[in-house]
């Protein structure tokens, strides 16, 4: 076992909706701004909160999904993108307990409790007084290991954050660190995969200031940086990887597939991948690359875009057929079928390197989180091989393969899924490679072998 000192703490909430992401970008900008190196991280698989941290904010951001990680992988990855930080800041998800179920099972709480990190817990003032100490104490003592060291009010004026302070934290026995009161246009926007895209938000950037600015006013940074700096003392299990060989790996990156683990990506290159960004929107064509990686996003929202280019879409085609290692999910995977059908009812014709059409659908199908099985050897692992994954997508398609078996982690559903064959998996599972490093070795390694037999 190793351990460090990582100064941390977590914003969580009593529930989605009560500001944690705003509060979050307005403190991580705001500590940037006073010249702290931070590290970010979001529990749970959501890719959208990581996007805004990185390209908008500047802060280097992270996952940590004790379901997809394990509590020993999730541990090591803090302390790996945390190392070189003078801070990290844990983002929760949903409300503080709510986990998988009726259980506080891969939770923020349960990472918080995993991982050893204080938390500072966000809750919405407006049209509250003194049921705000009831709120708060409540969550701190619900679990006896809950480590909740402070709060921050949210919609609150000053008068009142000022009026209410002192009770509410003699009440609870909670620091009260700060408020933030509302802001009028510094509302992030939604739509069904949660928070739009960070190059789709007008004047994002300048939003993300004035939160700030707004944060450096009326949070205590001083009182929460002593919260971070008396963490305990971050124990893990070292992770030693070595180089399988050395190739190149093209990732379609651009606005039509953009959601990526940063760790996973990270994990390819220290197998040894080089990583080749691509855009299946603008370019012709792939660049010179040992396998392929088509990750999800919004294919469906650029399926013109994406019908028109017609010499990519041939590239994928022909390489895939060429037995080129590929690796695509969900938003990807849909890109590898014949057509997409958009919600206005036109067909638009894709790389069609699988068999199948795919549409939008009006619901959320097979959501959750999932165990994968492998029905049979393939690019990523022999028959009976596993890792864990999840599945978010209002899409679907007339041929969602059937390589894989996807058992639902409640274990009160199953469904076979995935094109899975020697140099491919396709399938609409999200996987986060760090989940079984093995995945990953396979995969260099069949880009090692497609390599060796090209230059012969």
């Amino acid at each position: 076992m190793a351990e460090m000192f990582a100064p941390r703490f977590m914003i969580a909430a009593p529930n989605s909706g009560s500001g944690k992401t705003t509060i979050t970008c307005a403190l991580l900008k705001a500590l940037l701004n006073q010249e702290y190196k931070v590290a970010a991280f979001k529990s749970g698989p959501d890719y959208i909160d990581p996007m805004f941290h990185s390209r908008v904010i500047g802060a280097k951001s992270r996952n940590l999904d004790l379901f997809m990680l394990g509590k020993e992988t999730a541990k090591y990855l803090l302390a790996k993108n945390a190392s070189d930080c003078d801070v990290a800041v844990l983002e929760g998800a949903m409300g503080f307990y709510d986990g998988m179920g009726k259980t506080e099972q891969y939770s923020a709480y349960d990472l918080a409790r995993t991982t050893k990190t204080p938390v500072i817990l966000v809750v919405n003032g407006k049209g509250a007084a003194l049921s705000l100490a009831a709120t708060i104490k409540g969550f701190k003592n619900f679990r006896p290991d809950a480590d909740v060291r402070g709060a921050i009010l949210n919609n609150v004026t000053a008068m009142s954050y000022k009026f209410y302070k002192e009770v509410i934290e003699q009440e609870t026995g909670v620091k009260l660190v700060g408020y933030l009161p509302y802001m009028q246009d510094c509302n992030f926007e939604s739509r069904h995969l949660g928070l739009v895209t960070a190059e789709e938000i007008g004047d994002l950037q300048q939003i993300v200031e004035r939160l700030a600015e707004q944060a450096a006013k009326t949070i205590d940074f001083d009182e929460l940086l002593k919260i971070a700096n008396n963490a305990e003392q971050l124990v893990y299990e070292e992770q030693k990887l070595t180089a399988v060989a050395k190739v190149k790996i093209a990732v379609a990156q651009d606005k039509a597939f953009c959601f990526y683990y940063q760790d996973a990506l990270d994990l390819l290159q220290e197998l040894g991948a080089e990583i080749i960004s691509f855009s299946p929107l603008t370019d012709a064509e792939l660049p010179d690359c040992d396998g392929i990686v088509l990750g999800g996003g919004y294919p469906e929202l650029y399926a013109e875009q994406l019908a028109a280019n017609h010499s990519m879409r041939t590239s994928i085609r022909s390489a895939v057929k060429l037995k080129k290692p590929c690796f695509a999910e969900c938003g990807g995977f849909m890109y590898l079928l014949e057509h997409f059908k958009a919600e206005d009812g036109t067909v638009y014709e894709w790389t069609g390197a699988i068999s199948g059409d795919t549409f939008m659908t009006s619901r959320l199908n097979r959501f959750g989180y999932i165990t994968l099985t492998a029905e049979r050897d393939n690019l990523f692992c022999a028959s009976g091989g596993q890792i864990n994954g999840h599945e978010f997508h209002y899409s679907d398609s007339s041929n969602n393969g059937h390589d894989f078996l996807a058992v639902k982690a409640s274990g009160v559903s199953e469904w076979a899924c995935c094109h899975a064959e020697k140099a491919l998996y396709a399938g609409y599972p999200h996987i986060h490679l760090w989940g079984n490093v093995d995945f990953a070795r396979n995969f260099v390694r069949a880009c090692a072998e497609f390599a060796e037999k090209r230059n012969q």
